[in-house]
């Protein structure tokens, strides 16, 4: 089903290109646990190369299959068109796994950050806090998610037209920190002693687990951009334009502030989740910077939770409409004809993954985000294979040894994480979290395949 004709007030594309900022980046923060894990060489390394192998081949496959099919489901549509009902439901059910964990990331990376401003909110240096301190987390959390159900509760537009604003008071404060760290004499050649030094020094299986699923969680998310095709003005220009715009706004929006904070310092202890760029504000400028920065932490966080719970509740509800999940999931909202239910659910979920720290959430989103994003790319080859025909505004340069160069890049990037996690003994926990979400897939099919109409 295609909603062309519901959502009269449709996103543009500077709205989209908001909203995929906020989908996939944010900002640099939550970049400062990849310094702490990796060193200031790794952690460049990875933020530049990531972009090249995983980000741009991600986003060149969204823009041919999202201007190709632009509808409402986005991912979850193009899969089952090219394999099926049953690999249609995995990745659809994969993907909402994912989010539940992806979403609760970001009302705990408020917390850790509104704890700039409270520090009886910080976590030590173990990342642990008392059970008092834990519920307080908690309930700010659930607060935050609240507000962003508000806001969604308004329709599309009202949550594009946050991300817009909240990009300028995202990249303002760092582009303060980036101005004056950067400006300063001998700034420059400390970042480059700092990188050069860092790749001398060869990261353990440990350190390339976490490494790399900070640096991936960071550059993920270009393919959810896709659920809401349908409420998007000319879907077919506006998805490839505005993933145009959108990659090296992020790139540069992490490459600056990092190198201005290792200008600054290279102390692993500032460069944590408790800690982190308003500590590293503070240091160069002052009080002053560290509350500008800490703020607009708050707004990014706010922000990202904001534009997620958009695309999230947008694939149950297409999966309800097609019989594949309970049917209240496909009732929407009279006024905003927002999928109301799929909303409060996806809302209510978050709420629970969100008593989980910023590290462990990670590890499953990443592993949890491959799975699902490997049968997207096997649909892109599927489809230039069995539909040659099908109308692509956009298509992926290079004919098929370009198609194939893409998608075997972020999966090859993606296995090195599984592997790396697949090594390390209290990931084990994590582990078993992403094996139990794929298995359960294959259970929904076969659970509710009798509920679906034949010509789905």
């Amino acid at each position: 089903m295609t909603t062309e004709s519901r959502h009269p007030r449709k996103l543009t594309t500077l709205q989209l290109v908001g909203l995929i900022f906020f989908t996939v980046s944010g900002g640099a923060y939550g970049l400062e646990s990849l310094v702490q894990e990796m060193n200031p060489g790794w952690a460049m390394t990875l933020v530049l190369v990531t972009p090249l192998v995983w980000g741009l081949p991600t986003a060149l496959m969204v823009a041919e299959l999202a201007s190709a099919m632009p509808e409402e489901g986005g991912y979850y549509h193009w899969v089952r068109t090219a394999m099926g009902n049953f690999w249609g439901v995995q990745e659809g059910w994969w993907t909402i796994c994912y989010t539940a964990v992806d979403m609760a990331i970001y009302p705990v990376l408020f917390v850790n950050y509104l704890a700039f401003f409270i520090p009886r909110l910080a976590l030590d240096e173990n990342g642990n806090c008392s059970w008092s301190v834990f519920w307080l987390r908690w309930g700010i959390a659930v607060a935050v998610i609240l507000c962003a159900l508000a806001v969604n509760l308004l329709g599309a537009r009202a949550v594009g037209n946050n991300a817009v604003v909240s990009i300028l008071l995202v990249l303002v404060p760092f582009g303060l920190l980036t101005f004056l760290s950067l400006s300063r004499s001998g700034a420059i050649g400390t970042v480059w002693t700092a990188i050069g030094n860092g790749l001398s020094q060869a990261p353990d299986m440990k350190t390339l687990s976490v490494g790399f699923s900070v640096v991936l969680w960071n550059y993920c998310g270009w393919d959810n951009v896709s659920t809401f095709a349908g409420e998007v003005e000319r879907p077919q220009r506006a998805y490839p334009k505005a993933l145009a715009l959108a990659l090296p706004l992020i790139v540069l929006a992490y490459v600056l502030p990092l190198s201005a904070g290792l200008a600054v310092t290279q102390d692993a202890a500032v460069w944590t989740e408790s800690a982190g760029w308003p500590v590293i504000g503070r240091m160069l400028a002052g009080n002053w910077l560290g509350i500008v920065i800490a703020a607009a932490a708050l707004v990014s966080s706010w922000a990202l939770f904001n534009s997620q719970l958009l695309y999230t509740s947008r694939l149950p509800y297409r999966m309800a409409c097609d019989g594949w999940l309970p049917q209240p999931l496909a009732k929407t909202s009279l006024k905003s004809e927002v999928p109301l239910v799929a909303l409060l659910a996806s809302a209510g979920l978050t709420a629970l993954f969100c008593a989980l720290s910023f590290g462990k959430l990670v590890v499953i989103d990443i592993l949890l985000y491959a799975a699902g994003l490997s049968l997207e790319f096997v649909a892109l080859l599927v489809l230039r294979r069995k539909r040659p025909d099908l109308p692509r505004p956009f298509r992926v340069p290079g004919g098929w040894p370009g198609v194939i160069l893409i998608s075997v890049l972020p999966m090859g990037m993606a296995s090195v994480v599984a592997v790396a996690s697949f090594q390390e003994e209290s990931a084990q926990v994590q582990l078993g979290i992403v094996a139990l979400a794929l298995l359960s897939g294959g259970g929904l099919y076969f659970l509710r395949r009798k509920y679906v109409k034949k010509e789905n």
